[in-house]
């Protein structure tokens, strides 16, 4: 396993704070998601925008959907062709559509 980059206390803090805020912003948008306050659509263009949601695996966007576990996310990754560890910043134009079309959002 690599060694870990020696960061200086500063560096180290500034990387602890960016990470905090990334997963605050994963976490309110899967709640988002979840309480149906938003939409898949809206979150894959809100990603154009925002690293932290262009980053987040498909499979962890689609289990946050109300009604959908992990055994249904995973079917309908296999269903459309898509990875298990894809993120959202690697899904191409015609999966999009297709995770749209069969999600409904």
């Amino acid at each position: 396993m690599p060694t870990p980059p020696s960061l200086s206390p500063e560096q180290r803090a500034l990387a602890l704070e960016k990470a905090t805020r990334v997963r605050k912003e994963r976490a309110e948008v899967k709640r988002e998601l979840k309480d149906g306050a938003t939409s898949l659509s809206a979150v894959l263009e809100r990603a154009e925008r925002s690293e932290a949601i262009a980053k987040m695996r498909v499979l962890a966007l689609l289990e946050a959907l109300p009604a959908m576990g992990k055994i249904k996310a995973r079917r309908l990754l296999d269903q459309v062709g898509i990875s298990e560890a894809r993120r959202v910043q690697g899904l191409g134009a015609n999966q999009r559509a297709e995770l749209l079309r069969i999600v409904g959002s």
